[in-house]
């Protein structure tokens, strides 16, 4: 067995609660049985990195190592890992650990696990130790919580997709996006730009709902059939009932009274944005038509490996802006900007 003897990473890190990122060193535990130690190669920024390393959601855990959306090479196994070898390429998403015995964990929703989930960073493990995520040269996680990324995918456009694509993809397929259902994506953005991709590969019929018409070119490249402003009332009176299924991915408050118009009688509107703030909502928009409003929380590992496969078929990597680490703090003014086209995706060998 190769053994890399990594013992720190370099890595770039929130000192304390809306402070920048800063570059430093963290440690990492000592690879396990079950364990895998995977050299970083590139990591995706996700707007809620920004929520937590800015106690947007709550108190946050510092030092704080951003990124849940990991792709790499597989640098060293512990000595009953049975999935991957050293040189694999493999993604980390958002968990790194959960109970495994609960009905959740057990049907493959380890997302919902009961005892509670542990998260790839701002959490602690079962040891009481706090996770780092990607924002670093290194990271060590049980095998049973990595990915194995596909050759078809380069690991840079694959990063995204461990937070990103399967953020998307779990709410697409529950919902039944396929050929004959109309779906409508609520903002172009990181999230939004992969639900395009994934439901018109579903066979879906793809209208993206966006504030105003300045990204209608991008929209339609990337495989929608249609593109309408919210932020002109007419679109509400024009696309009312349309929809079999909504998915909102906006972190800011909506108009859900006014979204759930769009919705087909029996139709759902899934929200996968968090936003910060609490939102309200007239309840006879969803008695009225025995519509649906839901929430749609990442997906387990099976489905995200399911999720990969299927990108890696598909040809759906995320499109991305590559930059160096010391951009990262650039990076983050840009996503609350939305100035981004359309996943800032971190190059670790300049960590």
């Amino acid at each position: 067995m190769y053994r890399a003897t990594v013992t720190e990473a370099a890595a770039y890190a929130v000192p304390a609660a809306k402070a920048p990122l800063e570059r430093t060193t963290v440690p990492l535990r000592a690879v396990g049985p079950q364990d895998v130690l995977i050299e970083i190669r590139y990591a995706g920024i996700c707007h809620s990195d920004i929520h937590q390393a800015r106690d947007g959601w709550g108190e946050g855990i510092y030092p704080m190592v951003p990124g849940h959306e990991i792709a790499g090479v597989v640098a060293e196994v512990g000595e009953r890992v049975t999935h991957f070898a050293v040189g694999d390429r493999v993604g980390v998403g958002c968990l790194v650990d959960s109970c495994r015995t609960c009905e959740y964990c057990l049907r493959g929703e380890e997302q919902f696990c009961a005892e509670g989930p542990v998260f790839t960073y701002n959490a602690r493990g079962r040891d009481g130790e706090p996770t780092y995520g990607g924002y670093a040269s290194h990271v060590v996680v049980d095998e049973n919580y990595a990915v194995r990324i596909p050759d078809a995918l380069s690991l840079d456009v694959a990063a995204p997709l461990l937070c990103a694509g399967i953020t998307l993809y779990s709410p697409l397929k529950r919902g039944q996006a396929g050929p004959g259902r109309k779906v409508a994506v609520v903002g172009l953005g990181g999230l939004g730009h992969m639900g395009v991709k994934i439901a018109k590969a579903l066979g879906a019929e793809v209208t993206v709902l966006s504030q105003t018409l300045r990204k209608k070119d991008d929209g339609l490249a990337l495989g929608a059939d249609h593109f309408h402003a919210t932020s002109d009332p007419a679109t509400f009176e024009a696309l009312a009932g349309r929809f079999d299924l909504v998915v909102s991915t906006v972190s800011a408050p909506l108009d859900f009274t006014a979204y759930l118009g769009l919705v087909k009688t029996g139709g759902t509107l899934v929200n996968v944005g968090a936003p910060e703030e609490p939102v309200t909502l007239n309840l006879f928009s969803v008695i009225g038509g025995n519509k649906s409003l839901s929430g749609s929380m990442i997906g387990g590992i099976a489905e995200t490996q399911e999720m990969l496969d299927f990108c890696a078929e598909h040809g759906l990597g995320a499109e991305i802006e590559l930059i160096r680490a010391d951009q990262v703090n650039e990076a983050y003014e840009r996503v609350v900007a939305g100035d981004v086209r359309y996943r800032f995706v971190i190059d670790n060998s300049t960590i």
